[in-house]
This record gives C-alpha cells, structure tokens and sequence, in this order.
C-alpha cells in the first residue's frame, strides 16, 4: 500500500501558524460572548455582524468614497510635512549655521502636544479642509527632520573627504554622497512619520468632517452603531500596514548596497 509520505512530491497537511491560534480563540470567544448576551451589541458588535456590515459598506460603495477622501487627507498632509521636515533637516544638516537658525525652533515646537493645537488651528484656519491638513503636516514633520537630521550629522566624514578628493562638492557632494548616506534614516524617518498621520488622520477627521472614516466614526458612535466604528478602526489598521509594508518594501529596494541586506 503506497502512503503518503512514500510520495515525494505530496502536498504537505495544511497547519495553522501557531502566532494565529491565540487570536482565533479570542474572536471566537468574542462571537460566543455575543450570541449568549454576555457582550451587548450597543457595547461591542459580534465579529459575525461586522463581517457582514463591511461587505454591505463595499457593496453599497460608502466604504470606499469615504477611504478615498480620508487617504487624500493623509497623503496630503504626509507630502507637505515630509516637505517641511525635510527641507529643514537638510538646512539644519548641511551647516553649523543652519542648525543655530533651524533647530531651537523646531525643537521647542517639537515638545509641543500636537493635539493641544486642534483648537489654536480651528481658530487660525477654520473647519475645513485646511485644519485638517496642517494638523497631519506638523505632526508628520518631526520625525522626518529628527531622522534626516541625525542621518545627515551621521555621514561619515572620511567618506566626505574622499568624494571631494574626486572631485565633487556642493550640489553634487549633497546629492552622490551626503543624502545616499542618509537614506536609511530618512527611511526610518518614514515608516515613524505614516505612523504618525494615521493616528492624527483620526483626530483631524474629528473636525467638522462631513467625509471620511472619521466622519463615518462620529456618526455611527451617535447611532451607536459599534459594528461601524470596528469596520473603520480595522480599515485604518490595514492602511497603516500596508504602507508600512511598503516602505520596508521601498528601503529593501534602495538600500540593497548595503551589507546588511545582501543576501548571502
């Protein structure tokens, strides 16, 4: 009788990953604990239920023209931020000047909680779009000038040296050597910075959204509609891991002549 493992080439038995098994249990658990009353829907909607309210979302189409409107918000904010900060760093980086004029000032602004500004911004640019956007851009900001900055200072000076032995300087030596030098942490500085407009993109959107998952958010807590508020907070989720996903992805590719990322 043949068996199985006689074959070479038979498929191997499906095994569930051992890191899945604890929040398995969890969701079933939840399932049960709403089925029998014990977690009540206004408190806590069953997996069951949310699974059903997000395809309804996607079929009637108002999970996606609201995704829409808050990614616009988020990637707005993260290219002016990024913009900023960057630009900053590399004043800040490339001289002794630039950092005496660039860095007390942002650093004092840095120890400022962003959140504590919502009402300043309201006041300062109104309820539209505008707060939204700057609110997103300085928060996304900080973390792109302090990794550019620190990736700058940290190029290694023989390395400058020897660029300007061949010849190169100014414009040149800033863009072959100095900015290559310090890609991994403007990298790093990216991943810390997408972190950082999601978790605002959800503040931002609570003012006077009439669009986005925020808005969608505030109207289902005032219809207590919990199977909702999960949909959206598991949507936020995906988005934030699939842009992390894709920077990682992004700094495999561009940082592949470093050591470290050779594969050997």
């Amino acid at each position: 009788m043949t068996t199985a493992a006689a074959i070479p080439n038979a498929p191997s038995r499906f095994r569930l990953p051992r890191r899945a098994v604890s929040p398995l249990i969890l969701i079933a658990l939840w399932e049960i604990g709403s089925r029998i009353g014990l977690i009540p829907a206004r408190i806590l909607a069953a997996p069951s239920q949310v699974v059903a309210t997000l395809f309804d979302m996607i079929a009637s189409g108002e999970l996606q023209s609201n995704l829409v409107v808050s990614l616009g918000r988020a990637l707005t904010g993260l290219a002016l931020g990024g913009f900023i900060g960057g630009g900053l760093a590399i004043i800040a980086g490339l001289s002794k000047r630039g950092e005496l004029a660039v860095d007390p000032p942002v650093q004092m602004l840095r120890t400022l909680p962003v959140l504590a500004l919502v009402q300043l911004f309201i006041v300062w640019f109104g309820i539209g779009e505008t707060p939204k956007i700057l609110l997103i851009a300085l928060g996304v900001s900080f973390p792109i000038y302090l990794n550019l900055y620190n990736g700058i200072r940290g190029v290694d000076p023989k390395l400058i040296e020897a660029a300007r032995t061949f010849g190169l300087s100014g414009p040149a030596l800033i863009r072959h050597v100095i900015l290559p030098g310090a890609m991994p942490s403007l990298l790093l500085g990216l991943r810390m910075a997408l972190t950082v407009s999601w978790l605002l993109l959800v503040i931002a959107e609570q003012i006077n959204a009439s669009a986005g998952l925020g808005y969608l958010i505030n109207n289902a807590r005032d219809f207590l509609q919990t199977d909702v508020i999960v949909v959206c907070l598991l949507v936020y989720a995906a988005i934030g891991l699939t842009a992390d996903a894709g920077v990682r992805a992004l700094e495999s590719r561009a940082l592949a002549w470093r050591p470290s990322l050779i594969k050997g």
